[in-house]
């Protein structure tokens, strides 16, 4: 009698705990959701200022048209997004619209956040209700006219924005699929990969095929061999999102901040699926180039200071001793239209990315100091047209721009 008691009192406490225990576990699961998708979207990236508090604004971001500076967006109910609704949180990722009306710059990427599921808009807020309110305000737009007037971007939107979620292409696999959803939605790789128009929208038919980005250049990434990842397997570009390291590369700059942030900790399913899809963009570039004859003027010199400051790293023949001093030899980065990067590199040195898989971080010295800006355009030059190479010979004053970009 005493145990069908204890088991009647049990079964009734079950029955009333049962649906709240349930309804706990379905929004931690939401929660834990979202928080990954923070992490496909790279939030840290943008709205976390170096030491500062998680998500609560970043450092200013420099845009051809002027600063901009990532908003807070802890649930802070007068600085960050805490008076917000979830349904103007979903607006906003959709149209470019915020609370009260206000419209977004396009830096914030909701061009691409448009397409992602309602679902994982919906789980990205209930992550953002949980973390951790800080108080600070932040003054987002420090654009001078006519380019702080949010109204203008009523018509930006008209001319280049097309709403709408991603719509899954039925004659190719789900990894395809996943793939295209995350590189186009979430993971937002357009924002810096494509080049930009002077209203600094996508240019039409040049998808992820570089751009210049605060001083870097962000490579073409479709399936071009001389300057794409058209030679890339899928497993070295799995292998560089996890780790920061690939077969010839090291990821620095914005990269290596979006692999710290971001792919580092996206699950290798997803990997493997954004993968898949860029080894099936075409190669559509037209271009070729011829590289300069080892008896110009330039490569003489470029040879000379190359011995002296960079083989010793990077080896004579430019192969290199991976993972901590990439080939130079083959190398895409080095190739790529725009000699930002390569620049950027030898001027202010950089530092790789510490993951979990790799967490010695390789490092490049800066070089500012001891070269001046001839000698730096000479090296790239030299760099840029051995041991298989091709590329167009750098100009003093390229160099000079990166140096005064800093």
């Amino acid at each position: 009698m005493r145990h069908s008691l204890a088991l009647l009192v049990t079964t009734a406490m079950c029955a009333v705990l049962s649906p709240w225990s349930a309804s706990a576990a379905d929004q931690a699961d939401q929660i834990s959701r979202g928080q990954y998708q923070a992490i496909l979207g790279d939030c840290a990236a943008c709205h976390t200022k170096p030491g500062g508090q998680p998500l609560a604004g970043g450092a200013p971001l420099e845009t051809p048209f002027g600063p901009l500076v990532p908003p807070n967006i802890t649930p802070d109910l007068e600085t960050g997004i805490g008076s917000w609704t979830a349904e103007e949180f979903k607006t906003m990722m959709r149209t470019g619209i915020g609370h009260g009306g206000k419209r977004l710059y396009p830096a914030m990427p909701y061009p691409a956040y448009t397409k992602m599921s309602d679902r994982d808009v919906s789980d990205l807020w209930q992550y953002l209700t949980t973390v951790q309110p800080v108080r600070n305000e932040v003054e987002a737009n420090q654009l001078p006219f006519p380019f702080n007037i949010r109204f203008s971007l009523f018509g930006w939107n008209l001319l280049n924005f097309t709403e709408g979620t991603y719509e899954a292409d039925p004659s190719r696999s789900d990894e395809w699929n996943r793939g295209a959803y995350l590189v186009t939605g979430a993971g937002h790789c357009s924002t810096c990969h494509t080049p930009k128009s002077i209203m600094g929208a996508d240019q039409e038919g040049q998808f992820l095929k570089g751009s210049s980005l605060q001083g870097w250049y962000a490579p073409d990434i479709t399936g071009g061999n001389h300057t794409g990842i058209g030679s890339w397997t899928s497993e070295e570009i799995v292998t560089y999102l996890k780790t920061g390291v690939g077969t010839k590369t090291i990821a620095s700059g914005p990269m290596a901040e979006a692999i710290e942030n971001s792919t580092s900790k996206m699950d290798d399913a997803d990997l493997a699926a954004i993968a898949t899809y860029l080894k099936s963009l075409p190669d559509e570039s037209k271009a070729t180039s011829t590289a300069l004859p080892a008896n110009d003027p330039r490569m003489m010199a470029g040879q000379a200071i190359y011995r002296d400051n960079c083989s010793a790293c990077h080896s004579a023949d430019g192969k290199g001793a991976m993972p901590l001093f990439p080939a130079l030899s083959g190398n895409q980065i080095v190739q790529q239209g725009s000699p930002e990067t390569p620049a950027h590199l030898v001027l202010f040195g950089s530092q790789g990315v510490q993951t979990d898989a790799r967490p010695t971080k390789p490092s490049m010295p800066a070089l500012a100091w001891r070269l001046s800006d001839k000698e730096v355009a000479d090296v790239l030059t030299y760099v840029r047209n051995s041991w298989g190479n091709s590329a167009s010979a750098v100009g003093e004053s390229d160099v000079k721009e990166t140096r005064e970009s800093r």
